[in-house]
């Protein structure tokens, strides 16, 4: 219980910094989720979180778990479609 006491502050100093970086983050301009290819709101709100200085959008929360597996593939995919859709 003391180890959950302590860690508190620290998870509370994370969500800052978190918070922080999103204000700072790059948008996320695709309209589909980049995990699962759905089409973002139509399965509720999508899940936003902010990943090495850039704001990514899932369709839903449970697409986290695949995208932390290989975050640089799937950031990869966001960057291809930026570059694409500014030619």
């Amino acid at each position: 219980m003391l180890t959950v006491l302590a860690a508190a502050p620290l998870a509370v100093r994370a969500a800052d910094k978190d918070s922080k970086d999103s204000k700072d983050a790059k948008t996320y301009l695709l309209t589909t989720c980049v995990v699962s290819g759905e089409k973002l709101g139509e399965m509720g709100k999508p899940y936003t979180f902010t990943h090495d200085g850039r704001e990514v959008q899932l369709c839903c929360k449970n697409c986290l778990k695949d995208f932390n597996k290989e975050p640089a593939k799937y950031i990869k995919k966001i960057e291809e479609a930026e570059a694409k859709a500014k030619k």
